[in-house]
């Protein structure tokens, strides 16, 4: 190890250091979050300038610093399927009907998928806008091996038909999927779970004395795995620090300059889509500000991450802690959203590939026609995205081989590609947030007392911190 790699390990040391002290001194959750989150940029930074991107220094350093970015993200994976289990059994328990679980599905699934659309005509709408076009983009080595990595990829979906996406959700060996073996397994564990709920439902009324020893024994898992899901969550400040401090430090800035164009018009589409979903929430009578207060801390996670699920975990504890949603739907919707509707991931990066690659074969992109069929595939492609990095690899080689475009264009924007999934991510959770908090609202099961209460964020973390 080089002494310019220790010094940049002191750095890091140094900076954990300070969250630890804005620890002891009782400085609130959210606050120790942003503060891990700008100790990171600048750490980065300072790595980006004093060594270079790609630098053998910054490439070793790198590796050091995963232990507590990668490191984190690898703790929060490990409690997702516990976490998933438990809660949702948990939670079906304690429904009065089995009918309701219906419901809750069909509201959560119908609102992610329904914004997708809503994201693909943002993201048409922002391509055409910045007039976006692949034949204004040059093609270098690295971007040329991407393209044909991603024809490559192409035989691994072009085949796949909808029905045929849908039933890999269905376990066939849910201890299988337990161990995240597949893309879709978290939502086949959300199905077993779902199962193992009703069935103690039915049980209750036959065998009411084995239904009540099962229900306490989910009820003692359910108080352990909190329990480990709060000693992991308390190390997300330095988490953030690590994951943005290693993204900053490898961040290509001259391929970013090159292809600014699509990334102003991807974060403004971006943020127009974030827009949609206050306005949504503020529609079912809820304050959007106060949404954004409490749900900021988990956006901040999901950018730096890049991995949808990855912040399940905090995706759940923000709904039911901070927003009031219940814990049922909270489960749902953090597990549905993870794989099914990324609006990021699966509407508006597809839907501004697309019209960006339309010119170079011929295609108007504001035909009518075009873009009804683009959202269209969109919606229907959204099922099943992973929710781990790639996953908008996947959507837009589907949606792009689905319109008869060249997929191998896509492979264009591999400098930019962290950059602009960082934004994506953070989308993507922020609408499976949107959908639980509207579907709660809308099924009559929302704490609006916890919802309003503005310090809830604090008090919650706060006591789980302790």
């Amino acid at each position: 190890m080089s002494i310019l790699v220790i010094i940049n390990l002191a750095l890091m040391v140094g900076m954990i250091a300070i969250l630890i002290y804005m620890h002891k001194k009782h400085v609130s959750f959210s606050k120790r979050v942003f503060t891990g989150l700008g100790l990171g940029v600048l750490l980065g930074t300072y790595l980006q300038f004093a060594y270079g991107s790609g630098s053998q220094v910054v490439a070793d350093t790198a590796e050091w610093y995963n232990l507590v970015g990668r490191g984190y993200i690898r703790l929060l994976m490990m409690i997702v399927i516990p976490l998933i289990m438990v809660s949702i059994i948990q939670a079906i328990t304690n429904l009065q009907k089995s009918s309701e679980l219906g419901k809750m599905s069909l509201w959560i699934i119908g609102i992610l998928v329904g914004t997708s659309m809503i994201a693909a005509v943002i993201g048409v709408g922002s391509s055409i806008a910045f007039d976006l076009n692949a034949n204004d983009i040059e093609a270098t080595q690295a971007e040329q091996d991407r393209g044909a990595y991603l024809e490559e990829r192409l035989g691994d979906v072009e085949g796949l038909s909808t029905p045929a996406k849908i039933l890999q959700f269905i376990p066939t060996n849910p201890f299988l999927d337990m161990t995240g073996d597949r893309s879709t397994s978290t939502i086949a564990v959300v199905i077993f779970s779902a199962f193992i709920g009703v069935a103690l439902l039915g049980l209750r009324r036959r065998m009411p004395e084995q239904a009540e020893m099962f229900t306490k024994m989910v009820n003692a898992v359910h108080a352990v795995v909190m329990r480990i899901v709060t000693l992991v969550l308390r190390l997300t400040p330095f988490g953030i620090l690590g994951l943005m401090a290693n993204t900053v430090a490898k961040t290509d800035i001259a391929g970013i300059i090159a292809l600014s164009k699509f990334v102003v018009a991807s974060y403004v589409a971006l943020f127009v889509m974030f827009l949609i979903h206050l306005l949504l929430i503020s529609f079912t009578g809820l304050n959007p500000f106060t949404y954004v207060k409490k749900v900021l801390p988990v956006l901040g996670f999901a950018f730096t991450s890049r991995s949808s699920a990855g912040t399940i975990p905090l995706n759940v504890q923000a709904q039911k802690n901070n927003l009031g949603v219940n814990e049922g739907i909270a489960n749902m919707s953090a597990s549905f959203g993870a794989t099914i509707g990324q609006n990021g991931c699966a509407g508006i990066y597809p839907a501004m590939l697309a019209v960006m690659i339309a010119p170079t074969v011929g295609i108007n992109p504001l035909d009518p026609g075009f873009i009804v069929s683009l959202v269209l595939i969109v919606a229907i492609s959204s099922f099943g995205v992973a929710g781990v990095g790639g996953g908008a690899t996947f959507a837009a080689l589907i949606v792009l081989s689905a319109m008869n475009l060249p997929v191998y264009l896509a492979g264009l924007l591999i400098t930019i590609e962290p950059l602009i999934d960082m934004g994506r991510t953070a989308l993507n959770v922020n609408g499976a947030m949107t959908s639980g908090t509207i579907t709660s609202r809308v099924l009559g099961n929302l704490d609006t007392k916890r919802y309003n209460d503005k310090e809830a964020i604090e008090q919650d973390v706060s006591a789980s911190m302790t």
